[in-house]
């Protein structure tokens, strides 16, 4: 992996872990999502005047793989905001991220890749992070704990987002082979918040779109540059990289993440939890190295 994919996958990561937290800490999980991702498209928009790239309208397999991206995404968010409700940040981020665990299979199987000696250990090291963030200690008994929180709705729900982000990642990788990661990335977004938007059409929401706008417009502003900064160096780094590599090397946010959780949110259990990053982060550099 090229030093420019490494350090646009890796400030992707950092934002991807920022936006979380804010989700984390709004009132209304949903409906912020929402309100992120319409400051966000609107931030795009008005930007996009003054990008020199041609333009070019996506072709019939571009367009499905935007959709096949936006219902994933969207889903995506939708489990991660369930699992946020009841869960900690410091352990609901890094299992919602284990889609580096299936992106490699996909990457293989599906595009032809191929990893590298050195690169599928440091895929190990990341799931045995993601594993290990699940435990209070570090003992044997405690290593059934990952299996026996698979009753809790949160964890569940995590891993699910995980799991249905991986989809989303080849349809990126394979959309942006054939057509421009910024205009790939715009009209992403812009599907992604149509699907969000007829899923607060109902009347459960409805309430909430004003209340969360009032209670959390600081935090709203503040995620369109973040999320947008999120999307494209991650869709440009992974123009330039393996999906294999590039989504096991985003778990940096996994480090970011858990320090947001255990220093500002006050989430406990942090000396394993930090054990467990430092596992994530030290993955990804064999990655890197691979």
């Amino acid at each position: 992996m090229s030093n420019l994919a490494f350090s646009l996958i890796v400030i992707s990561a950092v934002m991807h872990a920022i936006w979380n937290m804010l989700v984390k800490r709004s009132r209304h999980k949903t409906v912020f999502i929402w309100w992120m991702f319409l400051t966000s498209s609107a931030l795009f928009t008005a930007a996009l005047p003054l990008v020199h790239e041609p333009f070019s309208w996506p072709g019939g397999h571009t367009l499905l793989m935007i959709s096949i991206g936006a219902v994933s995404f969207v889903l995506y968010h939708l489990f991660n905001g369930r699992a946020y409700q009841d869960g900690d940040l410091s352990v609901v981020y890094p299992l919602s991220q284990t889609s580096m665990i299936y992106v490699p299979i996909w990457g293989v199987t599906l595009l032809g890749e191929r990893l590298s000696l050195t690169g599928v250990c440091g895929i190990l090291l990341v799931i045995l992070g993601t594993f290990s963030v699940q435990m209070q200690r570090i003992t044997l008994a405690e290593l059934a704990r990952p299996f026996r929180d698979l009753k809790s709705t949160s964890v569940r729900a995590a891993l699910l987002a995980g799991f249905i982000y991986s989809i989303g990642s080849i349809a990126e990788k394979t959309g942006v082979r054939h057509y421009p990661p910024l205009f790939f990335t715009y009209f992403l977004i812009l599907s992604m918040l149509l699907l969000m938007t007829i899923n607060l059409c109902r009347a459960k929401y409805r309430v909430a779109i004003a209340e969360e706008l009032r209670v959390s417009w600081r935090p709203i502003l503040c995620s369109g540059p973040i999320v947008m900064t999120s999307f494209l160096t991650f869709r440009y780094g992974l123009n330039l990289a393996q999906v294999g590599y590039a989504v096991p090397v985003r778990q940096v946010s996994i480090m970011v993440g858990v320090l947001i959780g255990i220093f500002f949110l006050r989430e406990s259990f942090g000396r394993v939890r930090l054990l467990s990053a430092a596992l994530i982060v030290a993955g990804a550099i064999l990655i890197r190295l691979g």
